[in-house]
C-alpha cells in the first residue's frame, strides 16, 4: 500500500516559483462551487467523486499535489491515487485555506 505525504502552503509556493524544478500537477478535488470562490492559479479541477472515472486522464510522469479546502479530502484523494499507482502524490496540508492564510491573502475565504 502506497502513502501520501503532505506539503505546506509556503513550501508549495516556493516550489511553484522555482522554474528550475519540474512543476507538479495541482489537482483540486473540491466541488465546482468551491473552486468558483477560490482556487490556486494553474490548478486542474477534478471533483473527488469523479477521480475513479477520470484518473486515466491524469499524467503518470509528474508529481501530483492534491488540493481541497482544509486538506482532509485531498489527503484521501491522494491516498486513492497513490494506491492506484500514481507517484509521487502529495496533499496540500491545510488546503486552500492555508494557501489563503500563508501565501495569497487576497484569496477569498469560505
Amino acid at each position: 500500500m502506497s502513502g501520501v505525504q503532505e506539503i505546506g502552503a509556503a513550501d508549495l509556493a516556493a516550489w511553484l516559483a522555482d522554474e528550475s524544478r519540474a512543476q507538479p500537477l495541482l489537482l483540486d478535488v473540491r466541488e465546482g462551487w468551491e473552486v468558483a470562490i477560490a482556487a490556486i492559479p494553474g490548478s486542474r479541477h477534478m471533483p473527488m467523486n469523479l477521480i475513479p472515472l477520470q484518473m486515466s486522464e491524469l499524467p503518470d510522469d509528474v508529481t501530483i499535489v492534491t488540493v481541497c479546502h482544509h486538506g482532509v479530502r485531498s489527503y484521501h484523494a491522494g491516498l486513492f491515487l497513490a494506491n492506484a499507482g500514481f507517484e509521487p502524490v502529495l496533499s496540500l496540508k491545510g488546503g486552500v485555506d492555508a494557501w489563503a492564510n500563508e501565501v495569497d491573502p487576497t484569496m477569498a475565504h469560505y
